[in-house]
């Protein structure tokens, strides 16, 4: 499915062509085994282009032979000046990171090709890397454009509109293991434990057991989630926090300030517009913001084309939450200070 980059809508992730292909595989050659040698087969070398890409790093590898082949991987196209969702995308794919730990250049890899290999230079691409502290087993890389077209078509992930525009191109992300032939898109905005699950589990065909295995007595209940703490789920959780746990659960390189009792700090007309056009309040040189932009290791904020009901959803949505934490901290000093008498 190609998307605007302004349409901001979460997508469930879809299953397409390719799981189907290999299901058809299954039934009429009668087994895994033979699934998965004809669908590494299928997308091979004879399908995907052995064509040359220069890393952050400085190294030129080949996209098939170094890259995916017999490897499972994460893919995505970004511009390094994308001023919408390609830092969400970054930000989310660094959380599936830290999920999977050092798995990651062990037998999961991550791949974020640049669309603007003009202005993406190597030099360019390991500073964006660095800005999003992205660990080891992650490669951001550049190339020729017209190679870097072939692999978006080749994986699904262009546009077919004439004169594409950066602004136009694709968001959504693909994640596959190349020997066995399943491919599947993904949405920036999904769950990244769901993502981490994915392709740590799932494209390895359940191989690896999980870590804790859980019993479904000690689920929590399910509750009502409001659109308020939908849309900072999707949105903001990859960047920011509401009142950040204390000790070891604390993220000390977070990507964005913790917005506990924001909406009591910041004016109400300045925050609001700074969650409706971030972009413009940069290029204007709005002092707060670029304050803000400094602080945080120069990774912006990204216009996340929210329309006025979603932002004040969301800043609902801050406000309970703050209330909320509040008063549990409040409740913790009263029985603290009752123990100490």
């Amino acid at each position: 499915m190609q998307r605007d980059c302004r349409k901001q809508r979460p997508a469930n992730t879809a299953v397409h062509t390719l799981f189907i292909l290999i299901a058809a595989i299954l039934i009429f050659d009668g087994g895994p085994a033979a699934a998965a040698d004809k669908g590494g087969s299928i997308w091979g070398a004879d399908y995907f282009p052995d064509v040359p890409l220069v890393t952050h790093e400085g190294k030129t590898v080949r996209f098939f032979t170094d890259l995916i082949k017999d490897k499972v991987v994460a893919i995505n196209f970004i511009y390094t000046n994308c001023p919408d969702s390609c830092a969400l995308e970054t930000a989310r794919l660094r959380e599936v990171q830290k999920l999977l730990e050092d798995r990651v250049g062990r037998d999961v890899f991550i791949y974020s090709i640049t669309i603007d290999p003009k202005h993406d230079t190597p030099k360019v691409l390991k500073r964006y890397a660095e800005k999003f502290q992205v660990g080891p087993g992650w490669l951001f890389l550049t190339g020729k454009k017209a190679d870097i077209t072939l692999l978006r078509k080749k994986l699904g992930l262009y546009g077919e509109k004439k004169d594409e525009k950066l602004k136009d191109h694709n968001l959504s992300f693909i994640i596959g293991n190349q020997r066995t032939g399943q491919w599947m898109k993904s949405s920036p905005f999904e769950n990244p434990y769901v993502l981490a699950t994915q392709i740590g589990s799932w494209l390895h065909n359940w191989k690896l057991p999980p870590k804790n295995r859980l019993d479904y007595a000690d689920a929590p209940e399910l509750r009502n989630i409001s659109k308020g703490e939908t849309l900072f789920r999707s949105r903001c959780a990859s960047c920011h926090t509401i009142g950040e746990e204390d000790g070891a659960g604390a993220d000390k390189n977070r990507l964005g300030p913790d917005l506990l009792g924001v909406t009591g700090k910041r004016d109400a007309a300045w925050l609001t517009r700074w969650l409706k056009e971030p972009d413009k309040m940069l290029d204007e040189k709005d002092s707060t913001a670029m304050a803000l932009l400094a602080e945080y290791n120069n990774v912006p904020m990204p216009n996340l084309r929210l329309n006025d009901v979603d932002i004040q959803n969301l800043l609902s949505y801050i406000e309970e939450e703050t209330r909320r934490r509040e008063h549990q901290h409040g409740e913790h000093h009263h029985h603290h200070d009752e123990r100490g008498q």
